[in-house]
Formats: C-alpha cells, sequence, structure tokens
C-alpha cells in the first residue's frame, strides 16, 4: 500500500523526528552536533518556521516546529538534510546517505498537547538514561526554556509558552516544573503513537476541523477513537 503524504499545514505545531538510517549515529562529536543545530537554524528562519523545541539524540532529532506556509517543513527539511550531510560526509570522509529517506511528523492541538509535547522532547535524554535531569544534557531546548541559555535565534517561544508566567523568571520557572514533574504514560504513548503514524493529535473536534481541511486522511478510523499502544521514543 502506497504511504501516505505527510499531514503539513502552515500555522499549526508539526512534531518531527529524523532519524539515522538503519538508526546509524548522525552526529560523531560536539562539532557535528553544532554543525546540524546550526543547519537547522538556517534552514528554518529561510523556510519561515518557527522552532519551538528540539533534541538531538545520537541517532535521530526531535523538532517541534510551526510553519508559516504548507511548504515550511518540508522545505527545511530537504534543505538542512541535504546541506547536513554534505558537511557530515566531508567532515568524516564517507559518502552516501545519513538519514532515512522519510522524516516523521503529526500535526498536534496546540491548547491541550503542545506543552506536553514540549516535555516529551525535551524529556528524551532522561527517558533513555543518558542524563539524570533535563538541565545536564546540553543538546536541548530545555536549558533555554528555562532561562540557563540562551540558544541564539534557533528557538522561538510558542505564545503557550509565554502565557506560563508574566516575567521572564515566572515563565522559566513554570517551564522548569512541568518539566519535572513529567508526563503519564498515556500522554507519553499519544505524543510517541501519533508521531511515527502520522496521524494528528487532538480532539475529536480538532481532527474534525483538520480533516475539513485537507484531502488526505488525519486519523484512523473516526474521529476520537482510542489511540493504541506503540512503541515510542
Amino acid at each position: 500500500m502506497a504511504r501516505q503524504p505527510r499531514l503539513t499545514l502552515p500555522g499549526y505545531p508539526h512534531h518531527i523526528i529524523q532519524r539515522g538510517n538503519n538508526r546509524q549515529p548522525i552526529v560523531l562529536d560536539d562539532e557535528d552536533r553544532q554543525c546540524l543545530l546550526d543547519g537547522i537554524r538556517t534552514q528554518a528562519q529561510a523556510a519561515r518556521v518557527a522552532v519551538h523545541g528540539y533534541v538531538l539524540m545520537s541517532n535521530h532529532l526531535h523538532l517541534l516546529a510551526t510553519p508559516e506556509t504548507g511548504e515550511g517543513v518540508p522545505t527545511m527539511m530537504q534543505a538542512f538534510g541535504r546541506s547536513y550531510v554534505r558537511q557530515f560526509n566531508r567532515r568524516h570522509n564517507r559518502s552516501g546517505t545519513l538519514f532515512e529517506g522519510r522524516y516523521r511528523s503529526t500535526l498536534i492541538e496546540a491548547e491541550r498537547y503542545l506543552l506536553a509535547c514540549m516535555v516529551y522532547i525535551d524529556l528524551n535524554p532522561v527517558r533513555v538514561g543518558m542524563v539524570a535531569q533535563p538541565e545536564d544534557y546540553p543538546w536541548s531546548s530545555y536549558a533555554h526554556h528555562a532561562g540557563l541559555r540562551q540558544d541564539d535565534g534557533l528557538t522561538t517561544p510558542h505564545p503557550l509558552y509565554w502565557a506560563l508566567g508574566n516575567t521572564p523568571f515566572a515563565r522559566q520557572a513554570a517551564y522548569a516544573d512541568l518539566v519535572h514533574a513529567g508526563l503519564s504514560n498515556e500522554q507519553r504513548t499519544q505524543i510517541g503513537q501519533t508521531t511515527h503514524s502520522g496521524w494528528a493529535l487532538g480532539t475529536a473536534d480538532f481532527v474534525a476541523d483538520l480533516q475539513a481541511r485537507t484531502e488526505r486522511r488525519v486519523a484512523r478510523g473516526r474521529a476520537g477513537r482510542p489511540i493504541s499502544k506503540q512503541k515510542s521514543d
């Protein structure tokens, strides 16, 4: 069966995962990591995509981003992928592909799931045992949102993040509290499963509204059907 086109619409947050081919590493050292993040910053700005959260793992990366246009996300991912792979191959004297052929992504209902998705992304290194606390991992958006570091144009806070408090300190403290409180098993399953499958994540009304905006199916079965449990990252 042919795969459906990716679900992408302007103005909606997209949760994106890009893996290494056959789960091979996509970074080998900190120079690679910085090069990769610099590439995302450059291509996101060029494609008019606001990146709200990210985490760079050894063999994959997560992004939470809102495009201004329908082509913003695919344009950003294609341009970033080509540029980074050229630099990676040249630097490490290799050739051939680095990433899986297709990144995975889905649209999420901001009011219900955006902050949870940010928490999911920033907790990835903790969840797999790389660090004990999210602040111990330098290659995620957590430090920016918690006021520990500025990302120099890479991260654009979403309005729902701004609504966490009336001052920078209040917002940073509130977000840190959300991350350290963590997510329920149900939330983790929903976020991971929908991103891998490409189905939209939101309430039945949200899914129905999305379906009215695109010919591409946005959910498995009828709107509001419970999401089946599946392995996630």
